[in-house]
C-alpha cells in the first residue's frame, strides 16, 4: 500500500467525539446511578436481608433467586463499561457491535421503566393507585423504598445513556442515519417487517384489553392484582408494540422519510418488545414468588408474541443499517 493510501485510511478513521463537561456529568451520573442497584444485589448475595421484609420468599433464596440476582448485578455493572466505551477516545474505535448490541439491551430494557415509573407515581399521587387492601393483602416481597430506589436508579441511567448514546452514534454512524430513507428494501425485507406489524397489532390489542380492566385471558392472581398501576404498565408495551411494527414497516417502504425518525421508531419499539418479552417470559418460566399459580397461557403466549415483534422489527432495523452500509 502506498503512504498516500495509507493516509487516506488513516483519514477515515472514525475520530473519537469531544468530550465536553456535558459529557462528562452525564458519564459520572449514569455510573452513580448503578450504585444503589449494585449495592442492594451485593447485600444480597452476601447474605443481608436490608429491604425484604418478614415473611418474604426472599429470605430464603433458592439457586435460581440466587443466580437472578447475580445476573441482574453483572447486567447493572456493565452500564459502567459501557459509559467508558461512548465517553472514552478509545470507544469510537471498538467494534461496532460491541457499543451496538448493549446499548440496545439497555433501550428495550430501560424504556418501559422511564415512560411507566413517572406513569405509576401520578397516578399514585392523583389517589388512582391499587387499593391499600389489597396491597396489604399480598404476600411481602420488598419494602416499597426498595422499588423507588431501584427503578428512580433505572431512570436516571436510561436517560443519562441516552444522552451519551446520540452523540456518539452521531460522530461513528452518521451516514447510517441521517438524510432519508431512500429505496425500498427488498421485498423478503418487506415480508418481515409485515410480519413485525401484524404481530405488533396483535400484541397492541392484547394489551390495550387489559390496560383498560379487561381479565379474559389472565390468571386468577393477575386478574386481582389489576389495577391502574399494572395499566399504565400494559399502555406502555401496547406503545412499544406498536412503534416496533410501524417503524419497521416505514424502513422497509422507503418513503424518502427522514430516516433518523422512523430508525428511532423501530430501534426502541423492538428492543422493548423483544428485550421486556423475553425477560418478563423467562422469568414466567421460573419459580413463582410466593408459591401461586404464575401467569396464564394466554399471558405466556402474549409474552411470547411480544418477543417475536421485537425480533422481527429488529431484522428490519439490521437490514435497514446494513443497506446504508452497502449504499
Amino acid at each position: 500500500m502506498s503512504t498516500r493510501a495509507v493516509r487516506t485510511a488513516y483519514a477515515t478513521r472514525p475520530t473519537a467525539p469531544a468530550r465536553g463537561a456535558g459529557r462528562r456529568i452525564l458519564g459520572a451520573v449514569a455510573i452513580a446511578a448503578t450504585v444503589p442497584y449494585l449495592a442492594l444485589k451485593t447485600a444480597w448475595l452476601a447474605g443481608s436481608r436490608i429491604g425484604i421484609p418478614d415473611g418474604s420468599v426472599l429470605l430464603e433464596p433458592g439457586p435460581f433467586f440466587t443466580a437472578a440476582n447475580a445476573v441482574t448485578m453483572v447486567m447493572d455493572a456493565s452500564v459502567v463499561l459501557l459509559v467508558l466505551v461512548l465517553t472514552r477516545p478509545w470507544g469510537i474505535r471498538v467494534p461496532a457491535w460491541l457499543p451496538a448490541v448493549p446499548v440496545f439491551v439497555a433501550t428495550g430494557l430501560l424504556t418501559p421503566i422511564v415512560i411507566a415509573f413517572p406513569g405509576q407515581l401520578l397516578i399514585r399521587a392523583l389517589g388512582f393507585g391499587a387499593d391499600p387492601a389489597v396491597v396489604a393483602a399480598r404476600e411481602p416481597f420488598l419494602d416499597p423504598w426498595v422499588f423507588n430506589v431501584v427503578y428512580g436508579g433505572f431512570m436516571v441511567q436510561g436517560l443519562a445513556l441516552a444522552g451519551l448514546f446520540v452523540p456518539y452514534a452521531r460522530e461513528r454512524w452518521r451516514r447510517r442515519w441521517q438524510g432519508v430513507t431512500g429505496v425500498r428494501l427488498p421485498s423478503s425485507t418487506g415480508v418481515v417487517a409485515a410480519a413485525a406489524a401484524a404481530a405488533g397489532l396483535a400484541v397492541a390489542a392484547v394489551y390495550a384489553y387489559w390496560a383498560f380492566g379487561g381479565t379474559a385471558g389472565l390468571g386468577t392472581e393477575q386478574a386481582a392484582a389489576h389495577s391502574a398501576e399494572t395499566g399504565v404498565v400494559a399502555v406502555v408495551h401496547m406503545t412499544c408494540a406498536l412503534a416496533a411494527g410501524a417503524g419497521a414497516m416505514l424502513l422497509a417502504r422507503g418513503r424518502g422519510l427522514r430516516a433518523r425518525w422512523p430508525l428511532a421508531l423501530a430501534w426502541v419499539g423492538s428492543s422493548a418488545a423483544l428485550c421486556w418479552g423475553t425477560w418478563v417470559l423467562l422469568a414466567s418460566l421460573g419459580p413463582q414468588l410466593d408459591g401461586g399459580e404464575g401467569p396464564s397461557s394466554a399471558a405466556l403466549l402474549a409474552y411470547a408474541s411480544q418477543m417475536i415483534t421485537g425480533s422481527l422489527a429488529a431484522v428490519v432495523v439490521s437490514r435497514f443499517l446494513i443497506s446504508r452500509r452497502e449504499g
